[in-house]
């Protein structure tokens, strides 16, 4: 079968051919139907269908088209990692006790997305409990990165990224607080943005069963995700602003413009190495070229700075603040067992895995002695970006790799340049943006030796989201982006 003209153009440039009836919002969503039906049988990106309703969805958005009216995504193909809810489709974040739970509303952010005129496709593929950076589960299976059908697509917004990839439609909806956007976006060639941390309320991204009320969610945020960095700023204007339920009774959010519009004005921080985890080959060259070529387009490029804080130290303090939150949900047997190891921890032993285990045991007192040192990370930042306007450097060590579902994350190993490195201890690089809720947007930079993807991620100043966003713009226009998968020539 023909490859539609459609398939792999951005949100922006399907909404143009929409105004200019070019094509029509039925035609474009029978094409992503298509494609899933067609491909989806090897990615296993789609885990729930609701195609139905989209084809309804459709047939409205077309009404609305010829009656004149314009909303931001009217007309326009979406996908929806399944850890949000959408009312009558199933929400499990992998969990197989959960896998008959059907949320009656849907989330706030879906709600938007609807309201803008979005067409909801399905649900995307996640890890159990949203805990990896590969895409699987008893319920739905694996997910395949469309580039080498045996590596990951990344995760935990896995399913979403292949999904962009294999061009299932031009926008989808991901969540982070390890990676979980940028790390998929990395591994399949796509773009993401972390938004400043409490940006994008998650009013119903929300683990089953728990009700979807107002909550914030200690450096998780969600996002879009997208094949064109301005996609991406089309979807987070959708989703951004305060919760009408609470800090939206009092707040309106009004976001910087952008610092600069020409790579001529932009100051860049260039890092490509880290004390604890480098960067492999393919990655720093990718970055080393970047940096070359922002350096000829006028971009004033420093390749450190004394105002850059303690990498190392910022990534044990992550290392525990997350793994207080994510062990809050554990087993009381695994956290009895986490229990029993910290206590066996040398006060001398500060690597990656201790600083997760004295995390999952930390009392609140313990917490808020951390909180505090954020709070000191935080005013270093600001102090960097006054001199800086954003942060290249690297989203992960390697490009995907291939699938490992061993279950002891903490005995897998990824292998970086002929050395094998502990797998979680590759959180140390989202967590840079992470830890102090920075903005962060990841970009793809073409491809390693192997034809995988590679990339890097874009941090700017808290609240300054269209800094990032704007310098990713920029770099496509004058570089490139996104690159088909070649199992795509159809």
């Amino acid at each position: 079968m023909a490859k539609s003209e459609w398939s792999f153009k951005s949100a922006v440039e399907l909404s143009a051919a929409l105004s200019a009836k070019k094509v029509s919002a039925i035609e474009l969503t029978q094409d992503a139907i298509a494609r899933i039906e067609r491909h989806d049988g090897k990615i296993n990106a789609i885990c729930v269908r609701d195609f139905d309703r989209a084809l309804g969805a459709a047939r409205e958005a077309d009404g609305a088209l010829a009656r004149g009216e314009s909303k931001a995504l009217l007309g326009l193909p979406v996908t929806v990692k399944e850890s949000f809810n959408v009312a009558g489709l199933p929400t499990t974040w992998g969990w197989t006790p959960q896998k008959d739970f059907k949320p009656a509303e849907d989330a706030l952010s879906i709600t938007r997305v609807k309201n803008a005129g979005g067409i909801i496709l399905g649900k995307t593929n996640v890890p159990v409990g949203l805990g990896d950076w590969q895409s699987y589960n008893e319920i739905y299976g694996t997910t395949n990165n469309p580039f080498d059908l045996d590596r990951t697509p990344g995760g935990s917004s896995g399913g979403s990224s292949a999904a962009l990839a294999a061009g299932y439609g031009p926008l989808s909806l991901g969540s982070d607080i390890g990676g979980s956007l940028r790390v998929p976006a990395f591994h399949c060639g796509v773009y993401a943005h972390k938004p400043t941390y409490n940006l994008c309320p998650t009013r119903g991204h929300t683990p089953p069963p728990f009700p979807a009320i107002p909550m914030e969610r200690d450096m998780a945020v969600i996002g879009p995700m997208a094949r064109s960095a301005a996609d991406l700023s089309l979807l987070l204007e959708v989703m951004a602003g305060p919760d009408p339920l609470d800090l939206g009774i009092g707040y309106k959010l009004v976001l910087p413009e952008a610092r600069h519009h020409a790579l001529k004005d932009f100051r860049v921080l260039v890092i490509d190495s880290h004390p604890l985890l480098p960067a492999n080959a393919d990655v720093r060259g990718a970055i080393e070229k970047l940096a070359g070529r922002l350096a000829s387009m006028g971009t004033r490029v420093a390749r450190e700075s004394p105002l850059f804080p303690d990498f190392t130290e910022a990534s044990r303090l992550y290392m525990r603040m997350l793994m207080s939150f994510l062990g809050a949900f554990f087993p009381p047997d695994i956290l009895a067992g986490a229990r029993v190891g910290a206590a066996q921890l040398s006060p001398e032993d500060k690597s990656l895995t201790a600083e997760r285990l004295r995390g999952m045991t930390y009392t609140h007192q313990a917490w808020v002695f951390d909180e505090g040192a954020r709070a000191g990370l935080r005013a270093q930042w600001r102090q960097l970006f006054r001199t800086f306007d954003a942060v290249i450097c690297p989203i992960m060590p390697t490009p995907a790799y291939p699938h490992d579902h061993s279950p002891q994350q903490e005995t897998r190993r990824i292998n970086i340049d002929g050395k094998d490195h502990v797998y979680p201890d590759q959180l140390a690089w989202p967590g840079i943006a992470t830890l102090t809720g920075l903005p962060a947007t990841a970009i793809p930079l073409g491809l390693s030796k192997d034809g995988l993807p590679v990339g890097v991620q874009i941090i700017g100043p808290f609240l300054e989201d269209r800094t990032p966003l704007k310098l990713a713009e920029l770099i496509e226009r004058e570089f490139g982006g996104f690159l088909p998968p070649k199992m795509f020539d159809d």
